[in-house]
């Protein structure tokens, strides 16, 4: 068996002062050997530091048991944890909330970070978040920029990393608009299920909410879907 992360809910909802949107994700871990953990992640559009929060927690009830907290940041190309005394969220698994240097002095750190570091790598929202964090930019037709058209296209190419985002009108080159890619999942969730496009692979759908096929990408600005 390996590694298993298991979605749960997503809760999102606009800030206090209705300046941006809180939206939070919560999962479930399990390694090869059995050991669990639950976790939550999450981020809020327009504040500040702008970073992700993360928090996993481990043993309830058991004396070693706690709740790990960090700051996901930008980091190079991609991004960062650093631990963080301010609790995010309390989790099923986890025992008392860790300060960050409780959380340094414990010796199942190592598997925390493991944990982590499969959370943002498996569960599809986490992409979402750290497309936000990052910055990642999409090329977009000029009818999904302006929300007129859903995207039935999406394409991360091999050569440079750009991503591609197409409704049912074809591309023109002329007309395209460089937007984030947050943007456009804050529009539609549905894009988190292919967030995880690797450099070199496109999907399409029909039609929104029908199912996603994957293909080879093709070359930018295309003029016809597969």
């Amino acid at each position: 068996m390996g590694i298993e992360v298991e979605e749960g809910a997503f809760v999102e909802a606009p800030t206090a002062d209705a300046t941006g949107m809180d939206r939070r994700a919560f999962g479930e871990f399990v390694s090869p050997r059995g050991e669990l953990a639950s976790y939550a992640f999450g981020w809020t559009t327009g504040a500040q530091p702008h970073a992700g929060r993360i928090s996993i927690g481990i043993g309830a009830g058991n004396p070693g048991g706690g709740t790990f907290h960090a700051l996901v940041v930008p980091h190079d190309d991609g991004h960062g944890l650093s631990l963080t005394d301010e609790p995010f969220e309390r989790v099923p698994q986890g025992g008392p909330h860790l300060t960050a240097g409780e959380a340094r002095a414990h010796d199942t750190l190592p598997f925390i970070w493991w944990v982590a570091d499969a959370v943002l790598d498996r569960d599809r929202r986490a992409a979402w978040m750290l497309h936000w964090l990052t910055g990642t930019t999409s090329i977009q037709t000029l009818e999904v920029f302006e929300r007129r058209e859903p995207v039935l296209y999406v394409s991360h190419d091999a050569d440079d990393g750009v991503w591609q985002l197409i409704g049912p009108t074809d591309a023109d080159p002329r007309t395209g608009r460089l937007g984030h890619l947050h943007h456009a999942v804050d529009e539609d969730p549905t894009l988190v299920a292919v967030l995880d496009l690797r450099p070199g692979e496109s999907a399409t759908r029909p039609a929104p909410g029908a199912p996603w096929t994957r293909h080879p990408a093709r070359r930018r600005w295309f003029r016809r879907r597969p």
